[in-house]
């Protein structure tokens, strides 16, 4: 076998996997937006569920035709795409969490005392 077709297929491999790490995110971070309710994303003052439910759903789709084509063609919009989903699970569903929970007084940072 020859060395440029075995780093082919090694570095084909990898780019599948990353693929795959990437739109199992991009599903998490949708069918998460999904979860929740339209009022507690305007509670935690994170836009709205739409604009997130858009903006998770693009990069779902991004990420799944990304995996389709076999991981190699990522880009500048796959790129995107895992970032808007790292933002959401990052930032905004702590805050959609919270929110939701009723954030009463005797909350700490580790739980209820």
């Amino acid at each position: 076998m020859d060395g440029k077709l075995l780093i082919g297929y090694v570095t084909s491999g990898i780019y599948f996997i990353l693929a795959l790490v990437a739109v199992s995110l991009e599903l998490w971070a949708l069918v998460d937006c999904l979860r929740h309710k339209p009022s507690l994303f305007v509670a935690a003052s994170k836009r709205t569920k739409t604009f997130w439910l858009a903006l998770t759903g693009i990069g779902f789709l991004v990420g799944a035709l990304t995996l389709v084509t076999g991981g190699s063609s990522l880009g500048l919009f796959g790129i995107a795409a895992v970032t808007a989903s790292c933002v959401y699970l990052a930032d905004v569903r702590p805050a959609v969490r919270e929110a939701g929970s009723g954030g009463g007084r005797n909350v700490g940072p580790y739980g209820p005392w």
